[in-house]
């Protein structure tokens, strides 16, 4: 089968023929129709030899949605030909935080060396994915693969950064979301669909600001050296009660927490390398600061019925398989607007 790979540390990945992988015992064997491409390869791909925590090479991929393909034994909870989409964040299934559902804070994935897939394990850039356990799998429930997919990490992601936030997003309240791009603009329809809080749109291209506009941003700011200036400027002075930082780095964490309110969240979603001092006199007053890190289980339930509900529509570029290293150039270009998805099997 083919699969998109990183092969080598600091090349661009390839695509390249791998056998197809046998279901073994509660395992389950996946006809990948959608995958995404997402930033969260790209900074791995970034990273140097000595910080790659898993051997090269690797098949990309950490959002996946497919059809059954064959089950291993002991599986019932599905039949071949379920349309599904796979919950990325695995874990070991037995410690506290997996018995809660929320295997992305497992306490002892590190340990029995448990990586997500394409984060580490076998990822869902490929004709077929192997899924370690059905638990991780989600029933579609008639959503068109393409649009869910960008879902289980673009979705999953911001919907678990906001969820724990909406007691602060009471009528009146501002959100302010700090890039626009795959995660940013599902971000707002979340905050649009979920609270009454205006929401602020901040990003460095006017392509961007133009599609948090159409998705339900009421404001949009130019993410300059001006931006937490003019967001006070619309806040009447008093900063935002949520802001959610979906780059992450250094100057977007500044003006995060430039424009936060007393007693607000900021939330650093982004992978870009910067922190946010806290500290009396460093920021406004009781400001929580938070680095989440993609959601759980039911959570993953729970956005996909928002799509199903018509809450959501995700902004997706198609491509072939052969071209996904086309679509990581133009995602490291900036020049995807919305999210990119690879069909591997047309």
């Amino acid at each position: 089968m083919k699969a998109v790979q990183y092969r080598t540390v600091g090349a661009a990945p390839e695509v390249v023929e791998v056998p197809v992988p046998e279901p073994g015992p509660g395992q389950v064997l996946l006809r990948v129709t959608a995958a995404g491409v997402c930033h969260s390869d790209i900074a791995v791909m970034e990273w140097p030899a000595e910080a790659l925590p898993f051997p090269l090479p690797l098949t990309l991929g950490h959002e996946g949605a497919g059809t059954v393909a064959a089950l291993g034994e002991g599986v019932t909870a599905f039949a071949v030909g379920d349309a599904v989409a796979v919950y990325g964040p695995w874990g070991c299934g037995a410690c506290a935080k997996c018995a809660e559902g929320k295997e992305n804070y497992c306490l002892r994935a590190p340990e029995l060396g448990i990586r997500p897939p394409g984060l580490g394990a076998p990822g869902a850039l490929a004709e077929y994915l192997l899924v370690d356990d059905a638990r991780h799998l989600v029933p579609l429930g008639g959503l068109d693969p393409v649009q869910a997919v960008p879902l289980t990490d673009a979705g999953l992601t911001p919907y678990h950064a906001i969820k724990r936030s909406l007691a602060k997003l009471v009528p009146g309240s501002t959100a302010v979301v700090i890039g626009a791009g795959g995660l940013g603009h599902v971000a707002i329809q979340l905050l649009r669909a979920l609270s009454p809080a205006r929401v602020i749109a901040l990003d460095l291209g006017e392509a961007k600001l133009a599609l948090a506009r159409e998705v339900g941003a009421h404001e949009t700011v130019l993410s300059d050296a001006d931006a937490a200036a003019k967001v006070r400027a619309l806040t009447g002075g008093l900063g935002a009660q949520l802001v959610l930082d979906f780059v992450g780095a250094a100057p977007t964490v500044t003006t995060a927490g430039a424009v936060a309110a007393v007693e607000a969240d900021v939330t650093i979603v982004g992978l870009g390398g910067g922190a946010l001092p806290v500290g009396f006199g460093t920021s406004a007053y009781e400001v929580s600061v938070s680095s989440p890190y993609w959601g759980s289980r039911g959570e993953l339930a729970e956005v996909l019925g928002l799509a199903r509900a018509g809450a959501l529509s995700v902004h997706v570029e198609t491509y072939g398989i052969d071209d996904a290293p086309l679509a990581y150039e133009r995602l490291h270009a900036g020049r995807i607007n919305g999210r990119a998805v690879i069909l591997p099997n047309g």
